[in-house]
């Protein structure tokens, strides 16, 4: 109580009711500013990450796909165990990305209705300096999303192409399979000769 005297006898308009919420509106636009601009720096980064994956996945998807036909049963097996790993660990970065994706999307709402609460209450600057916060890291995570979706695309693609290769190789192994089991029974038959 005297601390608030001492004060009011140096600047009795510092403590009005209109600064006091002024000084509490901007501590609050600072506070879930910081929040946002963390939650926006996971969220990129576990996006990054994810996008990473994808690549990663669609690179084995191509590989695959060129080798098609030409590994035997043993090496398409252990191609498939390393594409089945990176499918994992993509769907896990999946995961987190949408974890965080939802913090995200929390401390944005908090932002914007800081910077509500800032207007309304006269903090102009506060106002503004988080609208304009609030639009660059949605520009931030706009564009790491547009990166993502475009691996995914390319994903899609590989995995189109690695269906249609197979097609392909259908009747080539049936085939090739075909010719194998009437070698092997004229061999039966040429033995039962015998």
């Amino acid at each position: 109580m005297a601390l608030l005297r001492l004060f009011r006898k140096h600047d009795p308009g510092s403590l009005s009711n209109e600064s006091l919420i002024r000084r509490a509106v901007s501590l609050v636009t600072d506070s879930t500013g910081t929040l946002l601009s963390q939650t926006t720096y996971a969220l990129i980064d576990a996006l990054t990450e994810y996008t990473t994956a994808v690549y990663t996945l669609v690179s084995l998807y191509q590989k695959y796909t060129h080798l098609l036909g030409k590994m035997n049963s043993k090496e398409e097996d252990a191609v498939w165990q390393v594409i089945i790993g990176a499918r994992v660990e993509m769907t896990s970065k999946q995961q987190e990305y949408l974890k965080l994706e939802s913090r995200w999307m929390t401390a944005l709402r908090l932002s914007e209705m800081a910077a509500e609460a800032a207007y309304q209450s006269g903090a102009d600057q506060a106002s503004v300096s988080t609208h304009n916060h609030i639009q660059l890291v949605k520009t931030q995570v706009h564009e790491a999303r547009q990166l993502s979706q475009k691996a995914e695309t390319q994903l899609a693609e590989a995995q189109t192409e690695e269906l249609l290769k197979l097609k392909e190789e259908e009747p080539l192994l049936a085939t090739t399979q075909q010719a194998v089991r009437e070698e092997t029974e004229t061999e039966e038959a040429y033995l039962r000769e015998d």
